[in-house]
């Protein structure tokens, strides 16, 4: 195959090489094209752009972190009371505890005294008996006594 152009003339191999470039050069102009063309149209997209309105979450956020702030309060607050509590409770006990040593001393002070008081019965008793004993071995070996 063989093209003649102004005077010259260009046979298989250059025809094809000729061709493939003017092929290629079409294509990456369209290429260029498509790209710029993107190019516009996301420079239109970014300058026409607004911001999404978060004034809804902004206000979400600052009713989520009031609550927050009010449930740690209160948190804050019952462990307080409670810490409160445990600590009269302790003093409670610590009384309780003394209270308790007291009466167990006065228990066992009373319990001394009724064996001290029982033993002196006893002892009492004892002499009371050895002179009703006395009394009564006098009272029967005397001869003037007139046991009918």
């Amino acid at each position: 195959m063989e093209v003649e152009y102004q005077g010259m003339k260009f046979k298989g191999g250059k025809v094809f090489i000729i061709i493939s470039l003017i092929g290629a050069i079409i294509g990456g102009g369209w290429t260029v094209y498509k790209f710029y063309d993107d190019y516009l149209d996301m420079k239109a997209k970014i300058l026409t752009y607004t911001a999404p309105d978060l004034s809804s979450y902004d206000e979400r956020i600052a009713v989520l972190k009031t609550e927050i702030d009010t449930i740690l309060e209160e948190v804050s607050l019952i462990s307080e009371i409670t810490l409160d509590i445990k600590n009269d409770l302790k003093t409670q006990i610590r009384q309780m505890e003394q209270d308790i040593r007291h009466i167990t001393q006065i228990v066992n002070d009373v319990e001394d005294r009724q064996k001290e008081d029982a033993r002196e019965i006893f002892d009492e008793l004892k002499v009371i008996e050895q002179e009703l004993e006395l009394n009564i071995k006098k009272a029967l070996s005397n001869p003037l006594a007139g046991v009918k």
